[in-house]
């Protein structure tokens, strides 16, 4: 396993909170897999999977958990404070501004346009991740069943994971017995 210092995790996380405004988690994945490459595509999807189901922000708990596994505790602090400290100073001079020129109309329709490119980004992501599953293709029974649980039925997150999980445990586990 790599070993990273935490002043490297610090500026990773640091552009990925200061890139992905309103949504870092596109570029968390591309900063985590795709450039840097101290995860796999799978290992950022497993990791996801379980910041997902703990309590807390998503980025933050896999900030916590790549600042753990590269660089121990400092690790942890160094990732989350890197992912927590500018986006924490954008917001409040953002808050400023927003408190005086909220009344105009291209105010407005810049903030339209953006939650626009936001949802384009988490779409993106989506996609990206499940292509990764592709390779096992009974794990996409999961993925269809939550996407009709949460969307078509409308039911609640929480219960959704807690209905999914035993297969998606079962799969994985098959999966990895197939490795």
């Amino acid at each position: 396993m790599k070993s990273l210092t935490p002043l490297q995790i610090f500026i990773c996380f640091s552009k990925i909170g200061l890139s992905g405004f309103g949504g870092v988690l596109p570029w968390t994945r591309r900063s985590l897999v795709e450039r840097e490459k101290w995860l796999s595509s799978e290992e950022f999807n497993a990791m996801l999977g379980i910041c997902q189901i703990v309590p807390g922000p998503n980025i933050v708990n896999l900030a916590v958990c790549v600042g753990s596994r590269f660089a121990g505790v400092a690790g942890v602090f160094a990732a989350t404070l890197g992912v927590l400290l500018g986006p924490i100073f954008v917001v409040m001079l953002l808050g400023i501004l927003y408190e005086h020129y909220s009344h105009l109309d291209t105010v407005q329709g810049m903030l339209r346009g953006i939650s626009a490119v936001g949802v384009g980004l988490v779409a993106s992501t989506g996609f990206k991740m499940v292509k990764g599953e592709f390779k096992y293709p009974p794990m996409l029974l999961v993925i269809a069943f939550t996407i009709l649980a949460a969307s078509y039925f409308h039911i609640a997150l929480g219960w959704v994971v807690m209905m999914a999980s035993p297969l998606a445990l079962l799969l994985g586990w098959k999966k990895a017995q197939k490795v």
